[in-house]
């Protein structure tokens, strides 16, 4: 009765979002105008029950000695020696972040109550947020890292729709569409990871879940089957780490980050403050025991932490406006976590990417009432408040300041770096593509391929090109005499 119990709270985790998904869409499918309040307190409560889910399975399983509580609802599909399984696992790592994610996204939506009173897009701003919440649940649980992978697209796509909220303006949808493009890009390293992970283990699940052993890896959690070979590890790890620095917008990918500010701020604070940017650490946490046997890898994840860092730091202080400072505060954050995470402190990487996000979320929140106090203060003082961080400022030469400024202000360069070198690349091959395309199209419509050496070319017998051309220009004149004479 107890283990049913518990199968039933951890499915109810991710159940009950979803179901508020289905009800908002059938909402949003009738086409009909619902009560703002009904409809903001079904997600809500929805994200309350996932709370209270979570927080009870926790305390079950503290009480009865358990490490890992599993539930396999089947196998969606399976081929040879692949199979696909619907896997769900609650244990020391999965369960705080459950409660995080349910917490802050119901607290978002009790916030967006009054801040999107009576906007047109209430209704889908709602079911967006219940789907976002469902597919960062589906992550935290998945047993199995093709369902990681389900709620990983999810999280992604309701990202990108609410950057771009507001879509009666451009820049809104040039910025979702941004961060959709690099999410694509980078998700592309967890596809190749599963499939890799599939050819060195013939397993994707955590270790001893189907057989309900609760075998549990050595951070403490449960982990995935480890490659017996360095070289299999390092394969895996690397498109690991891609796939993060995508979604946690590290260096040189993070240039959506601060453009993601401009969706509504209750989808900012929740999305790219807290939640979302989370979900790369996470994914390098829930599989450390995949690439934890390869140095390499963890000195990339230090590497690229230490320069996102370094590099969020600097931009940030250059920056005008508070969500983008505070973009760039959580950019630099993350980059800590995920160098703890390669140093292989796990449990401080996960006390401080819960306090991160719970931290971040309630800055985003607060920023616009915060703008509003700042300016009373400095009415009240007469004059400007003094800037902070003057203690930097000693320690830099006054030459390497101006650089470093300009640094800043460029972002780093690495927009500019990307936007010429990497798409533009892009662009000119999709044009040469497009152009040899249009040339083969054309040399096939007029009835003739090249010789493979000579470059001649072999027209149809009886007919000649000239011919073609000479009988096209009698065909012209006569009719251009014809029309003179009517």
């Amino acid at each position: 009765m107890s283990d049913t119990v518990q199968q039933f709270l951890l499915l109810s985790i991710v159940g009950f979002p979803l179901c508020a998904f289905a009800l908002m869409a059938v909402f949003a499918w009738q086409g009909r105008r619902r009560v703002e309040r009904a409809v903001s307190t079904a997600v809500v409560l929805a994200f309350g029950l996932a709370m209270a889910s979570a927080i009870a399975l926790a305390c079950m399983m503290l009480g009865g000695g358990q490490r890992m509580v599993t539930v396999s609802v089947g196998t969606w599909f399976g081929t040879g020696e692949s199979e696909f399984h619907l896997l769900l696992v609650g244990d020391r790592l999965s369960l705080p972040f459950a409660v995080l994610t349910a917490l802050l996204s119901g607290l978002i939506g009790v916030f967006s109550q009054r801040y999107l009173h009576k906007e047109p897009g209430y209704l889908r701003f709602y079911m967006l947020l219940a789907l976002f919440g469902a597919g960062v649940e589906l992550v935290a649980l998945a047993g199995a890292l093709e369902l990681t992978f389900v709620g990983w697209e999810l999280a992604g796509l309701t990202s990108a729709l609410l950057i771009a909220f507001f879509h009666e303006r451009r820049k809104p949808v040039e910025h979702g569409l941004r961060a959709f493009l690099t999410y694509r890009a980078c998700d592309v390293g967890l596809l190749a990871a599963v499939v890799w992970l599939h050819h060195a283990t013939g397993s994707s699940t955590v270790t001893g879940a189907l057989a309900g052993t609760g075998v549990q890896g050595d951070s403490g959690w449960a982990g995935f089957q480890a490659p017996t070979s360095t070289w299999d590890a390092f394969l895996i790890g690397l498109p690991l780490l891609w796939a993060s620095m995508g979604k946690a917008a590290q260096v040189p990918l993070g240039g959506w980050l601060p453009r993601a500010m401009e969706g509504p701020t209750p989808s900012s604070a929740v999305f790219y403050g807290a939640i979302s940017v989370s979900l790369g650490p996470y994914l390098l946490l829930r599989t450390e025991s995949v690439w934890s046997g390869a140095p390499a890898v963890r000195i990339a994840i230090v590497a690229v932490g230490a320069l996102t860092a370094v590099h969020a730091t600097l931009v940030g202080r250059a920056q005008t406006d508070i969500k983008s400072t505070l973009a760039y505060a959580s950019m630099t954050q993350i980059g800590v976590i995920l160098a703890e995470v390669g140093l292989g402190l796990r449990y401080l990487a996960l006390a401080h990417l819960i306090a991160h996000a719970a931290l971040r979320s309630a800055q985003i929140l607060r920023s616009p009432s915060l703008i509003h106090d700042h300016h009373h203060l400095e009415q009240a003082t007469g004059r400007p408040l003094p800037p902070t961080g003057r203690y930097l400022d000693r320690l830099v030469p006054a030459g390497t300041q101006a650089w470093l400024y300009r640094y800043a202000l460029e972002r780093g360069y690495f927009d500019a770096w990307l936007r010429d070198h990497v798409v533009g690349g892009l662009a000119r091959l999709v044009r040469r593509a497009e152009s040899l395309d249009d040339r083969w199209a054309r040399l096939l419509s007029t009835g003739w391929t090249p010789l493979p050496h000579t470059g001649a070319r072999t027209e149809p017998a009886g007919l000649s090109v000239a011919a073609v051309t000479a009988e096209g220009e009698g065909r012209g004149e006569t009719t251009g005499r014809g029309e003179q004479e009517s």
